[in-house]
């Protein structure tokens, strides 16, 4: 890991190219260093690592255009290519366009993303409310207090899902620093369970093998016995195709959109969901027709400017809610983050590097959530290297994520099955494996999944960790966090690794 984290940085360092050559400019910045003018681009391998998508590898570009420099570090034009592939099946592939001239006195944003994703992170609804078992999908020697009898498989905690995202979103002036913003765009989800053959590639499952790298076709998955058991209905098992129109406005006075040191930025907008035919077959997914609500609140302080004028220290924090205050949206779309603008590849929640931080990747999936994430960024040192200026940060943070609107899971079984069930325990019952004759059987067997009685089951999922930043002229910036949970119901590992781009907020 380490050795791939120096690898990263020396390719940043050195990669880095001038799209042309520039005219020594005679004016400099805020740090007393000459101003970026015409085009410049970074071409880099898309080299990463993500505790839940795991290493990923390919190649990137972001070119930007700062025309005489007049407004640096803002750029007048920002293109962003990508595509890559990770070790855990997970693919990116990706285009976005973002300026503020192309529509004087407009900032549009332009996005088209593909994510297939052979093993996405499913582990069940409610957070605390399901119960996680390490040793259902994890197995190995070197842990001497694992039971090896536990083990089930892997991708217990997976399903198939790919996500197909079209974007766009335009944002005007109301007065001064109060914008309003609109935007329109389909988000297409492809689901299945996970393709066993395809994940054992030439590995073949031997039954008389207690433990072995190949997968069990025959074992079901987390995802398989929640459509046994009414949880997600007929109507929502495959995936849908959904396009939405989004409004809202902002307020924002920060001084730069990347790792900005003062300012504020608000937002809070509504976004409608329409729903047609479901991914596969013809199931009518009309029912998902949706309303949502998104309220955010970034704050950056800064704390120590040194004799030179460089702000070296800045608290940032931030707190955010999504609830759904209209119609019923189908459980793979509440793992989606909204946004006004899209700039990051992953807009994911609850869990994983794009919101809480140390916290296994959709860990929370309910109906509605709130978070927060707080941090102090300190500047440790600025440095040139050619024409790039470049810096590198430290930034220690602490994340919390909490369910708002948690499923009822006896109304989510009642409704999906149609009246045939009242609560979830009958329809554990009815699904088999268990004698329906032996109740004792039966309420064993859904205390293993569930903890519905605890009072525990909505407390708040927390993390902390560290960061490292390494930026390059005020725009581009490689990422670097460890995180922990703070509960191991959150991730046993107790710790995961993040290598990515950009600032989380």
């Amino acid at each position: 890991m380490k050795k791939s984290l120096t690898l990263i940085l020396v390719l940043l360092l050195v990669l880095p190219l001038a799209a042309k050559r520039e005219k020594k400019p005679q004016e400099v910045d805020s740090l007393g260093r000459p101003i970026k003018t015409g085009w410049n681009f970074g071409i880099l391998p898309s080299v990463a690592y993500d505790a839940d998508y795991g290493f990923q590898g390919g190649v990137l570009t972001n070119i930007y255009y700062y025309g005489d420099g007049s407004q640096y570090p803002e750029y007048i034009h920002s293109l962003y290519v990508e595509a890559a592939y990770t070790t855990k099946h997970h693919g990116i592939f990706r285009f976005n366009y973002d300026s503020k001239y192309l529509i004087p006195g407009y900032r549009l944003t332009l996005d088209a993303t593909y994510l297939p994703d052979a093993m996405c992170d499913f582990y069940g609804f409610n957070g605390y409310e399901t119960r996680y078992h390490y040793d259902w999908h994890n197995w190995s020697k070197k842990e001497a207090n694992m039971n090896v009898d536990d083990y089930r498989t892997r991708v217990f905690y997976k399903y198939k899902r790919d996500l197909i995202r079209v974007a766009g979103d335009i944002e005007g002036t109301i007065y001064k620093d109060l914008k309003w913003n609109a935007g329109l765009g389909v988000l297409g989800y492809l689901i299945d369970d996970c393709d066993i053959d395809m994940l054992n590639g030439k590995n073949k499952y031997d039954p008389a093998l207690p433990h072995q790298k190949a997968l069990d076709p025959n074992q079901p998955l987390l995802y398989d016995m929640y459509k046994k058991w009414y949880l997600i209905g007929q109507d929502e098992m495959k995936g849908g195709w959904h396009p939405y129109v989004r409004a809202g406005i902002t307020y924002d006075t920060r001084d730069k959109r990347q790792g900005p040191n003062k300012g504020i930025y608000t937002d809070a907008f509504f976004t409608y969901s329409a729903a047609f035919n479901a991914a596969y077959g013809n199931q009518a997914t009309a029912g998902y027709n949706h309303l949502q609500f998104n309220f955010t609140f970034r704050h950056y302080v800064p704390c120590f400017t040194d004799k030179n004028g460089i702000n070296r220290i800045t608290f940032a924090y931030r707190i955010g809610t999504q609830n759904n205050i209209a119609g019923k949206s189908p459980f793979y779309m509440n793992n989606y983050l909204n946004a006004l603008f899209i700039q990051r590849v992953y807009y994911e929640g609850l869990g994983g590097g794009n919101s809480v931080r140390g916290m296994m990747a959709h860990r929370v999936l309910a109906n509605g959530f709130a978070y927060a994430n707080v941090e102090f960024r300190f500047r440790v040192v600025n440095f040139d290297i050619g024409r790039q200026h470049f810096y590198i940060g430290l930034n220690p943070f602490f994340d919390l994520g909490v369910i708002t609107q948690p499923y009822d899971l006896n109304e989510l079984v009642e409704m999906h099955s149609g009246g045939k069930y009242h609560d979830l325990l009958e329809s554990i019952t009815a699904a088999g494996q268990i004698n329906p004759k032996d109740p004792a059987d039966s309420s064993e067997r859904y205390d293993l999944y569930f903890d519905t009685k605890d009072k525990n089951a909505y407390l708040p999922h927390m993390t902390a960790g560290i960061g490292l930043k390494v930026g390059m002229n005020e725009n581009f910036v490689l990422s670097a966090d460890w995180a922990m949970p703070i509960d191991a119901r959150d991730n046993k590992k107790l710790a995961n690794f993040y290598v990515k781009m950009g600032y989380l907020f």
